[in-house]
């Protein structure tokens, strides 16, 4: 007999890996910190034993899901500017607030309360880009939630540089600070087309290539972004991206939903990965990212929720949802982006936008043990005939009990181990009080 640190049995294993494989009636074996195997429950009590064993016959196991891009701090500004264009919101209303009151303070009590939200909803890792990626960085950290930091850039001053060179160098110290954390990864993260010019933005596919660490950036999130760089520059944003060698397999492309058929072709050719961000694009008016043409010529396309305030809320399961029936509605094709697709979105195709794929995304034997348990047996997911369908169609993130990421077990039973609630909930709301006054 093999003493291992956990054994979860379940009544359904979805792994992502194979495609279309649903375990029913399995077992799934962690030991330090990883999966050590997957097998039929009823082949487990000849062959390991643990002192940590949990019954969740009632419960599907999936990968824990991938939020692939996020600004964390932002949860503290939820609901300060809805129903709003994404310019109008973005200049008199976002950038404002975050002159006046983002700090290393802001960034720690926000991305605290949004890692709390997203490992509530059965989130195990998120790609970020925001102000003072240190803090997000410590935060993630301590709460045992997997993160890939984006390193982010501006061409003009903040309250975290003055200029590109001041961007560029305060992201190396950060990636240099956490390089030996085996949570925390990087990216750097140039904010969009039209707040960085030509010189960083070659400073970066330079260093990107020299650090082998992918690029994060908001590319065709509107018309009026592709329409004013036709008329400032002679060229769409892709194409001048293009030029600058930044379409490649390290481009994570945000949003995306101003494409034509050359530009959806460029992108598959050179392999870049574009993150779907559905509620944030419907929000703001965006538009509609194409998914279903790409994923027919190749692209790897992973999801978002984008911030807590442009969507407003971290839920991946519900983004799941909205981004299976928007896909069908845009394609008119009722089989577009099917349950399975849509899980995969999810899970092993942010990893793979990150490069993680060979660490997590799927429940895979050597894998790390980043796990979400949901249960099934409830009103609004029965009956069931298929437990990817309800997840991705039926099932809400109250539905989630359990995450373990690298085998830690941070929410357990809907309790999180890691994070204080009360204490978060009051650094909410005095920052409530400050901001709405």
């Amino acid at each position: 007999m093999q003493t291992v640190d956990t054994i979860i049995h379940a009544r359904w294993i979805i792994p992502v890996e194979p495609e279309n494989t649903i375990y029913e009636d399995h077992s799934l074996l962690i030991h330090e910190g990883r999966i050590l195997d997957i097998l039929p429950s009823s082949e487990v009590q000849n062959t390991y034993q643990s002192n940590n064993m949990l019954e969740l016959t009632r419960h599907a196991l999936i990968p824990g899901l991938i939020n692939t891009h996020t600004h964390c701090a932002m949860s503290l500004l939820k609901g300060l500017a809805d129903d709003l264009p994404l310019m109008d919101w973005l200049q008199n209303h976002i950038w404002p607030a975050e002159q006046q009151w983002v700090s290393p303070e802001f960034v720690r009590d926000g991305s605290e309360l949004a890692i709390a939200e997203m490992l509530r909803s059965g989130t195990t890792c998120f790609n970020d880009m925001y102000f003072f990626p240190d803090e997000t960085a410590h935060v993630a950290s301590r709460a045992g939630i997997r993160v890939n930091i984006g390193l982010i850039m501006l061409d003009f001053p903040t309250v975290w540089a003055n200029n590109a060179d001041e961007y560029l160098k305060k992201g190396i110290d950060v990636r240099d600070k956490f390089r030996a954390n085996p949570l925390v990864t990087m990216a750097f993260a140039p904010h969009a087309p039209y707040t960085v010019s030509d010189q960083p933005l070659e400073q970066i596919q330079s260093y990107a290539e020299e650090m082998d660490i992918p690029v994060h950036m908001h590319i065709h999130e509107t018309i009026g972004e592709v329409t004013t760089a036709e008329t400032e520059k002679g060229q769409r944003p892709l194409a001048r991206l293009n030029d600058l060698g930044l379409i490649t397999p390290r481009m994570m492309a945000v949003h995306m939903t101003q494409l034509t058929e050359d530009e959806i072709k460029l992108v598959a050719e050179n392999g870049t990965h574009v993150v779907h961000c559905p509620e944030s694009n419907l929000k703001l008016a965006s538009g509609y990212c194409p998914v279903q043409k790409l994923m027919d010529t190749g692209v790897n396309v992973a999801l978002g929720t984008d911030g807590n305030a442009s969507n407003n809320d971290l839920d991946m399961l519900g983004e799941m949802k909205t981004a299976a029936l928007l896909a069908k509605a845009v394609a008119d094709n009722a089989g577009a982006m099917n349950a399975f697709q849509t899980l995969k979105m999810a899970t092993l195709n942010g990893a793979k936008a990150m490069g993680l794929d060979n660490e997590i995304g799927s429940l895979v034997k050597g894998k790390a043990a980043d796990i979400t348990a949901i249960y099934l047996d409830n009103i609004e997911t029965q009956p069931l005939y298929n437990p990817v369908s309800q997840i991705v169609y039926s099932a809400g993130r109250e539905h989630v009990t359990d995450v373990w990421v690298a085998g830690k077990h941070l929410l357990k039973d809907k309790t999180l181990t890691t994070l204080n609630i009360k204490t978060i909930l009051e650094k909410a709301h005095n920052w409530a009080k400050k901001i709405g006054t």
